[in-house]
Formats: structure tokens, sequence, C-alpha cells
């Protein structure tokens, strides 16, 4: 994907960085619009797969019917304290679902990396336990805008 991001590309973090930065973190926060036109936010675990960023929602969420209607998301992952330590990432596109819908374990090649990524970084399992309640979304960003703070010393 070409860089994007025309403003802070001094702080922006490399490609490398940006790797390493979304395949460590755990958490991020996922941004709809409503029916009704208004925003909604709400956090999710994820995993990155060094193309992909894969979220596993509930499906009877405010965000899984939000998504449902329109698949435009934006999701930002961050991390830091202090502002000197601030760094992270804002990616945006469409999303699109992949698997059966709940995810009840069925066999689906697409999946089979990534639900043990996402196993062993949120759970510590080597399998994925299904709940009959969650599924996959798969968010290959048109664009990704990152910031890392702790560069701002060195300018």
């Amino acid at each position: 994907m070409a860089v994007t991001q025309r403003r802070g590309r001094k702080i922006m973090m490399t490609p490398d960085e940006l790797d390493k930065f979304l395949s460590s973190q755990r958490t991020c926060r996922v941004a709809t619009v409503s029916a009704d036109g208004a925003p909604h936010a709400s956090t999710l675990w994820f995993v990155w797969d060094g193309t992909s960023l894969w979220l596993y929602s509930i499906t009877r969420s405010k965000r899984w019917a939000d998504l449902r209607r329109d698949p435009r998301v934006a999701v930002v992952v961050d991390a830091g304290e202090e502002y000197d330590e601030l760094r992270g990432a804002e990616l945006s596109g469409t999303v699109e679902f992949v698997g059966e819908v709940p995810r009840t374990g069925q066999e689906c090649a697409e999946l089979a990396a990534v639900e043990r990524l996402f196993a062993r970084k949120n759970f510590g399992l080597d399998e994925m336990p299904h709940d009959g309640r969650h599924a996959w979304m798969r968010l290959t960003p048109d664009a990704i805008a990152s910031w890392d703070f702790r560069k701002l010393a060195a300018l």
C-alpha cells in the first residue's frame, strides 16, 4: 500500500515499525456509522497478519449491525501514557466478513492461521475457542496514518 500520509511524515512509523507495533498490540478502537448517521466507537481485540487487521466481534452488537449495513470503518490502535510516548495508527477502509456467522468452528482454511494467532495472543491457547456468538471481519486498509511521538526528541 502506498503511503498517503502528508502531515506528520517526520514522526510516522516506518513499515517495519508499523508491522511490529500492530503485531504487539491487543486492543483497538473501531469507529462505525449508525443508521441515523451518528458515529459509534467501540473497543475490540484484534490480530494483524502483516497485511490485514482481523476483528473478532460479537454478532449481536451495534458495531456488527452498523458494519453489515455500511462496511466502511476506521480503526485506531494506540499506546503510551505520557505525551512523548504516544504512538499509534489509524487504519481505514471496508471490512469483509469471513467465515460462518456466528463462528462455531466449521473448517475455514482462510481463518486457520488467523485463529491460531488470535488464540495465542489473546488466550494463550493453540486453538481458537468458539462460543457461537462471535464472527470474523477482515480490514485490508485503504489508508494508514501513523505517529510515534518518541521521534519528536530527534527533531
